[in-house]
């Protein structure tokens, strides 16, 4: 309503000194502007390299496992509840809900505690992020907490050059089953660290990682 009030004179005079034909024009030439920027911008997504980042057990890829994970098996308090809080976390950074993600990260650490300004121009670099999810370790009993280390193949597109890129990470998840009441949050999976991806040592009768691909809408294989 405000607006209205203040934008009628000015129509007004203009209507009456011959300028509404020139108001006119250039409202169509900005919107022509506009059309003429998306319609560069999808041509030019059109003739971009894809994102194909390597297959499961390839390299650069994730490794594999025949064996499906059985679902029902799957609690938040277990090693893969863990690997479904990296999951959240990479489908909450493609879609550029940066704060809700530095969330996951343990809020006393580093980067948790970071200011949501600094957390968020490590993601500055690119156009678009996705990943592949990995099988978790078993847990491990580290100074007083449970620690799982899941394997992520993050993929994606530089914004600057919009060529694909990818690398293998891997994500340390810790929790405290008997924290106190005042640190509650402590209980549930927190990403502790990510760093580059260590292969695990071989022994005889180990099985292979199964890769999880996110299908869920947050993250999917291009």
């Amino acid at each position: 309503m405000t607006k209205t009030v203040f934008l009628l004179p000015l129509l007004l005079v203009a209507a009456c000194d011959g300028r509404e034909e020139s108001a006119i024009d250039n409202l169509a030439n900005g919107a022509n502007a506009a059309q003429v920027d998306n319609n560069v911008r999808a041509e030019a997504m059109a003739v971009m390299e894809p994102l194909n980042p390597p297959e499961p057990g390839t390299p650069g890829g994730l490794p594999v496992d025949p064996e499906p994970i059985a679902e029902g098996s799957i609690t938040p308090d277990s090693a893969q509840g863990a690997a479904q809080v990296v999951q959240g976390y990479y489908g909450l950074l493609e879609e550029k809900r940066f704060v809700d993600a530095q969330d996951l990260w343990d809020q006393a650490g580093t980067i948790g505690s970071q200011d949501d300004a600094h957390f968020t121009a490590r993601f500055r670099g690119f156009s678009e992020i996705h990943a592949n999810i990995g099988a978790p370790s078993d847990p491990t009993e580290a100074e007083g907490a449970m620690q799982v280390t899941v394997p992520v193949q993050v993929y994606g597109r530089i914004a600057a050059t919009g060529k694909p890129w990818h690398t293998l990470r891997q994500v340390v998840l810790r929790r405290v089953a008997d924290a106190p009441d005042d640190k509650a949050e402590q209980r549930r999976w927190h990403i502790e660290s990510i760093g580059a991806y260590v292969a695990p040592a071989e022994t005889e009768g180990a099985e292979p990682a199964h890769a999880i691909s996110m299908t869920d809408g947050m993250a999917k294989k291009q």
